[in-house]
């Protein structure tokens, strides 16, 4: 979904918490969580940290397969 692939832009960047992505893409905390969830899930990205504090960074082989996630997303916003 698209949310799940703004998180993943935004942790491209840097690493967030749930609350600073929910402040960022203006979307409510639980929402975020679940995608988190989704995106750990499917080893998309993986935490450090505990609890609040928990910080999300993208894995090695997304972040070695950026530039395909972006041939991809440059393609779904052209449309």
């Amino acid at each position: 979904g698209v949310n799940r692939a703004r998180i993943i832009k935004m942790l491209h960047d840097r690493p967030y918490n749930a609350h600073q992505l929910s402040k960022e893409l203006d979307l409510d905390y639980k929402t975020v969580r679940h995608h988190i969830k989704i995106l750990e899930d499917n080893k998309v990205i993986k935490p450090t940290g505990d609890s609040y504090s928990k910080l999300y960074f993208l894995t090695e082989e997304v972040e070695d397969n950026y530039n395909i996630f972006q041939e991809i997303w440059d393609k779904f916003i052209e449309k």
